[in-house]
């Protein structure tokens, strides 16, 4: 499901205008990014936990001058989904699995 699908399956159910719906999410994701950045996780409870998780520094390769060169430690943001999210798609797991077998089949 791509973005435009989200967009357009909440201003299905709710009756907003996609308009709408665009600037909400797209002021959401920003408000993501700028605060990962400033290093602040955003906690969106029943749903996950957008957080940054710390690399360690180390060696790597180039592969092309075959040089060692240092990877420095860094920052990458994540997500963590939480426990009902978790419990929610481990449910359902069994039915995509079926839902796409079934899909194959028919193909």
């Amino acid at each position: 499901m791509r973005k435009a699908d989200v967009v357009s399956s909440i201003a299905e159910k709710t009756g907003i205008p996609k308009v709408d719906i665009l600037v909400a999410l797209e002021a959401f994701f920003k408000e993501v990014k700028t605060s990962l950045v400033e290093g602040e996780p955003v906690y969106v409870r029943g749903f996950g936990s957008f957080i940054l998780k710390k690399r360690a520094a180390k060696i790597g390769r180039n592969i092309k001058k075959n040089i060692a060169v240092e990877i420095p430690e860094h920052y990458i943001p994540a997500f963590k989904p939480a426990k009902e999210f978790v419990q929610a798609v481990k449910e359902s797991k069994h039915k995509l699995a079926e839902h796409s077998g079934n899909e194959e089949e028919h193909d």
